[in-house]
């Protein structure tokens, strides 16, 4: 107790000394040499020192994040289109409303000491040689929930994990045989104003099947078009993001109506005192006429007299803000070999398929030629176009949220406008790869025979009619879906039409 005592006495005894000695001259000296001396002998480590934290940091963040992703893994699934296709792009909207469900935000322990990032998703479509193939890489905690979401929207896809078709391709540029153009797609505009979206491709006109005039009918042209020694590959990185973007997209409306938004000074109570205080003062100035000291109230901004431009956009960011978004990168490559490499028709063909999205007074995409796009000119022209060369290939392969641009803000309706799965009444493209036939039960009116089991067709004598009928014979107009009158193939009559062999698909094809 007594030790106690000495202690809290010794405490309470001691001489705590300040010297203000050299803050006090400050107040003879001039005022320049004050300045100067606060800004670089007294203070003047301090911006250093907050950028060297800020700095430290950031590279924590970093190395935790590359550690702990090193250690996740993916799969890359190949989807086959359903065959005959009648699903609308809502489809694939449901489809990433679904996927959303994979959002996690980590704690301060997950996110500062293990480097737990939200993953990303990866949407692909990718044409070897013309053949087709949708794609989709996945987390592999995360496989099963996304087969889930496909086949509740897609009951008769086919799904199959598959090697990745990107390995085959050269990893460093300059190479010998191959050349490539790649680039990132960057908005043109504010991520909070929408692109065009697949509602406003409907038409009235026409038979009901066809209203809708499927965007991806010139994607599939194009990707079809590709010949021998050609690849064209389309990726979409999506990561579900949160709901602060909706904030955003809120103080953009603001905006374009003309709101001024209050800071958080305002809000505050010493800041409305002080502001209150300020117009008292003006109010008082004798220098100042009594029309000046007429206190102006905030013009209201009116609905009826605004532009029909801005209250088309400000419609727009209130719907785009409507729907779950993903925080997204797009990326294209064409890759081909030097002999046979066809920019006016790889290229340009994939820029004009983004571009029926553009909305002039909305939002639309556009390569980003200033940085990630493989094009060069004047000085050290091509160093660094091989530099960007292998920054877009390296970013591509590795499906990375981090290399290039940063990413921006796509609603799920803006996502399925872009990505899904063509319907079979619009777009023709013969080498897509599409499931087989819709697999359905047996008629409850098919014969039996005695053992219970099924009588075979061989042993039915009379040909049905058109309800469930199996006949010996085809029905004179009537033909299987892909076939001509002889039975064979579409592609198969192509062949023989031409002289031409069918073509044997490529080696690398990640195709099920």
């Amino acid at each position: 107790m007594a030790l106690t005592s000495d202690i809290w006495y010794y405490i309470f005894s001691m001489e705590i000394n300040i010297y203000l000695d050299q803050y006090a001259e400050l107040l003879l000296i001039p005022f320049g040499e004050v300045m100067y001396r606060i800004m670089f002998w007294y203070f003047g480590w301090l911006p250093f020192a907050i950028a060297f934290l800020w700095l430290a940091r950031e590279m924590w963040l970093a190395h935790r994040n590359d550690l702990w992703g090193s250690k996740q893994q993916y799969t890359l699934l190949a989807i086959d289109v359903p065959a005959n296709n009648e699903q609308s792009p809502k489809a694939v909207e449901n489809l990433f409303a679904f996927l959303h469900a994979a959002q996690k935000t980590p704690n301060l322990m997950e996110k500062w000491w293990d480097g737990m990032f939200q993953q990303a998703f990866s949407f692909e479509i990718v044409s070897i040689e013309g053949y087709i193939q949708f794609l989709v890489r996945v987390p592999d905690p995360v496989i099963d929930f996304v087969k889930t979401g496909i086949y509740a929207q897609y009951p008769d896809a086919e799904i199959a994990e598959v090697d990745d078709y990107v390995d085959a391709a050269p990893n460093r540029y300059p190479d010998l045989d191959q050349d490539i153009w790649g680039s990132e797609f960057i908005l043109t505009g504010p991520q909070a104003l929408p692109i065009k979206v697949y509602s406003e491709f409907e038409h009235i006109l026409g038979a009901p099947e066809v209203t809708y005039r499927d965007t991806m009918a010139n994607l599939m042209d194009v990707m079809s078009s590709m010949g021998p020694g050609e690849q064209l590959w389309y990726q979409i990185i999506a990561s579900p993001a949160n709901f602060d973007w909706i904030k955003e997209a809120a103080k953009v409306a603001d905006k374009f109506a003309g709101l001024k938004p209050k800071t958080t000074f305002d809000k505050t109570l010493t800041g409305k005192i002080l502001i209150g205080t300020g117009g008292i003062i003006e109010s008082l100035n004798p220098w100042k006429s009594k029309a000046e000291k007429t206190v102006v109230k905030e013009k209201e901004v009116s609905w009826m007299n605004m532009n029909p431009k801005t209250k088309k956009q400000i419609e727009g960011i209130q719907q785009k803000a409507s729907k779950i978004g993903y925080n997204c990168k797009i990326r294209a490559i064409y890759l081909a070999d030097k002999t046979v490499m066809n920019k006016a028709k790889g290229v340009n063909g994939f820029v004009g398929y983004m571009k029926q999205f553009t909305g002039l007074d909305m939002n639309s995409f556009m390569p980003d030629v200033k940085k990630t796009a493989t094009s060069t000119a004047y000085f050290r022209a091509v160093p660094r176009l091989n530099k960007k060369k292998n920054r877009i290939v390296r970013a591509y392969k590795s499906r990375s949220g981090w290399l290039g641009r940063l990413p921006y803000i796509l609603n799920i309706e803006e996502l399925a406008t872009i990505w899904h799965f063509p319907l079979d009444a619009v777009v023709k493209a013969p080498l897509l790869q599409r499931g087989s036939s819709r697999k359905v039960e047996a008629p409850i009116s098919l014969p039996f025979g005695e053992s219970g089991q099924a009588v075979s067709t061989n042993e039915l004598e009379p040909i049905f009619d058109n309800n469930y009928q199996i006949a010996d014979e085809p029905v004179a107009g009537e033909l299987n879906a892909g076939q001509t009158e002889q039975g064979e193939s579409f592609i198969d009559f192509l062949s023989e039409e031409t002289g031409q062999q069918k073509p044997e698909a490529p080696s690398n094809l990640p195709f099920v």
